[in-house]
């Protein structure tokens, strides 16, 4: 049973994937991370031994810190963090509990490296649902601080070059629909995300991506918010902010919320 310093990666895996999530700092040290080359979802790595040199970049957030087997060096490295004003946990059981509950795992290899330390996408502007989709998966289970560039389409593959950014959802890129797949589904895939409330999500939006609306009730409706948010928003950031929304709340029907009903009235008389 997790103690008042620790969280339970039951309780942890709650929250990933929310817009208020813990920031999930790994500390491993070489020899385990170089044996398991994943990380959690959103994780970032930092080392114990400079661990005063960086607590103070995580005043006043809310942190979960993982090591191996969740002793000596995550619990070291959180305290450090209250120390610094930080709402600060270690993971009990380490990267090793995590893993032996099969929860995902991202690995580090899938992750764009950039100079800015943030993964950076570019993609085709005007976003419809792949386009909005990817991004949210991105910064809920891989790169909380993710920049995702929209351009014209004949320009994505020139800017991700001159800019260091990687492409997505255009023809002829790691990044695209393979088969019946559409871009989510692909992400999903090579970051390890294979969840049931995300394979779920996946069959919504690839419904909604590809004309295929039988795939899932939930479709068409995704389609005609997607569609009403192009028309709403002329700038692509501004309909990706309000697009993440609209994510979240899927994500947690798809978690949570797909065996309730509702009807009206609520208060029918019984014969």
């Amino acid at each position: 049973m997790a103690t008042p310093t620790e969280i339970s990666a039951a309780k942890l895996s709650r929250l990933i994937g929310t817009p208020h999530a813990p920031v999930v700092i790994d500390v491993r040290i070489p020899d385990d991370f170089n044996a398991d080359e994943r990380i959690l979802p959103c994780a970032v790595r930092r080392s114990h031994k400079t661990v005063v040199s960086w607590v103070g970049d995580y005043k006043d957030h809310t942190v979960v810190v993982v090591c191996q087997r969740g002793a000596k060096l995550s619990q070291g490295a959180a305290a450090w963090l209250r120390h610094a004003d930080a709402d600060a946990v270690s993971l009990e059981g380490g990267f090793e509990a995590w893993a032996t509950a099969q929860l995902p795992l991202v690995p580090v290899s899938r992750i764009p490296a950039h100079e800015t330390g943030k993964s950076v996408w570019v993609t085709r502007a005007r976003p419809k649902v792949d386009r909005i989709a990817c991004p949210w998966l991105i910064r809920r289970f891989v790169d909380p601080g993710a920049v995702f560039l929209f351009v014209n389409p004949s320009e994505v593959s020139d800017v991700a070059d001159r800019f260091g950014a990687t492409a997505f959802d255009i023809e002829n890129t790691f990044w695209s629909h393979r088969g019946e797949k559409c871009t989510f589904d692909v992400m999903i895939d090579e970051f390890g995300l294979a969840t049931e409330p995300l394979l779920h999500l996946a069959k919504i939006v690839r419904g909604a991506d590809t004309a295929k609306s039988e795939l899932a009730p939930e479709a068409a409706g995704l389609l005609a918010v997607s569609l009403g948010l192009s028309r709403m928003y002329a700038d692509d950031i501004a309909q990706l902010d309000a697009g993440m929304l609209v994510y979240d709340a899927l994500y947690r029907w798809c978690r949570d919320a797909t065996d309730e009903t509702h009807n009206w009235p609520t208060n029918k008389v019984r014969a």
